[in-house]
């Protein structure tokens, strides 16, 4: 390991950047700061904050205690009900859309509409005319890029408003926000703020998710682990909750599983569905066939009239067995049990749900516990 190599430790808007840089400095961790606008540092998006290497782990160590980058709280105002959905006017953010609006539709709920653009304003030395010239172009395009936003999300309402009329489409309330920032904390800010019951989202296909393994928009909320995610993947065929029969929910025998699993069922208690109960381990024994058969007849007793079942999976290549079982049990749905972590297990530790997010087209439903 390179000592003083820099590593980005994280990206943030440029203000947060800066409250960052100074809680480091302040216990004695250089910083670097990049990608920042030069002319205008207050709307520079994705401004990276850099690091040595050898400062990683104290710096995690105070991200994960400082009240500002750790845990934020949640509003308990009280909150309409409400879904969240993160669109791009994709093809796939119409099918999140649809199964949205469907779960709307049947909770009563109002639907929230969040897209958001970056500014791509670049950085670099200029000369005293070329600072004049470039400040009014990068405002002129600021604007158009802010009207371009809009207008998209304005004709993407249209269709699905045209969609609902035809019957082509659930019928929902809906509103909508076209905010500028990085995606993912904007979500996120967004979500804290409305407190949704639900935040669905569109994600790419297996092969392309791997293209995009790193700074996934859909991966970063799941893993904040402050609200469930309903991730649709493209290419997902059904079209109403109501499609969805079969439910495999993953479980490590941990009393916070069954509070996610009793989230879960609270938010679907209205659909029809059978739930397997998947357990990876090293080596199956007695002991671990009792678990999970007592977690079968909990539910059996909690939430009688559904088929319940279990399965064990060995941990040796868990995607390739877990795949093979989705297909032999035509599962429609996972169900991760997602807790928040730190931010040094988050990095060198994936969790389950980030895992399976990018190594199967089987959408993911994320519960917090």
């Amino acid at each position: 390991m390179k000592k003083d190599r820099l590593i980005t430790l994280a990206i943030h808007t440029y203000p947060k950047a800066l409250i960052l840089k100074g809680v480091l400095e302040s216990q004695g961790i250089a910083v670097v700061i990049q990608n920042v606008n030069l002319l205008k540092p207050v709307i520079s998006p994705g401004v990276r904050v850099r690091i040595h290497e050898k400062d990683l782990p104290h710096a995690l160590e105070i991200l994960e205690t400082d009240p500002v980058f750790g845990k934020s709280e949640i509003s308990d105002k009280p909150q309409k009900n409400r879904i969240l959905i993160p669109i791009d006017f994709s093809d796939y953010s119409l099918q999140a859309c649809r199964l949205g609006f469907d779960f709307a539709a049947t909770h009563q709920a109002e639907v929230v509409l969040l897209h958001t653009f970056l500014s791509p304003f670049s950085t670099g030395s200029l000369s005293l005319t070329e600072t004049i010239s470039y400040e009014l172009k990068e405002s002129e395009e600021h604007k158009l890029l802010f009207a371009k936003a809009n207008r998209e999300m304005a004709n993407f309402c249209e269709k699905l408003q045209r969609l609902m009329t035809d019957g082509d489409f659930p019928f929902a309330p809906f509103i909508y926000r076209v905010c500028e920032g990085v995606p993912e904390d904007t979500i996120i800010l967004m979500a804290k703020e409305l407190n949704p019951s639900l935040i669905v989202m569109g994600s790419r296909g297996k092969t392309r998710k791997e293209i995009d393994l790193i700074g996934s928009v859909t991966a970063e909320v799941v893993d904040s682990g402050n609200f469930p995610v309903f991730a649709v993947p493209e290419g997902f065929t059904h079209t109403c909750m109501n499609e969805i029969k079969n439910i495999a929910f993953f479980t490590n025998f941990d009393q916070q599983d069954l509070i996610s699993l009793d989230t879960f069922m609270r938010l679907f208690e209205n659909y029809s569905f059978g739930i397997m109960f998947l357990h990876l381990t090293e080596k199956s024994d007695a002991w671990t066939e009792i678990k999970l058969a007592g977690i079968r007849d909990y539910c059996q007793s909690h939430y009688p009239g559904r088929e319940i079942d279990y399965k064990i999976i060995g941990e040796e290549n868990f995607l390739d067995n877990v795949e093979k079982l989705f297909h032999e049990s035509a599962i429609d749905v996972m169900v991760v049990p997602n807790r928040k972590r730190n931010i040094f297990a988050r990095l060198f530790n994936p969790s389950i749900a980030h895992k399976m997010l990018f190594h199967t087209d089987t959408p993911l439903i994320a519960i917090p516990s």
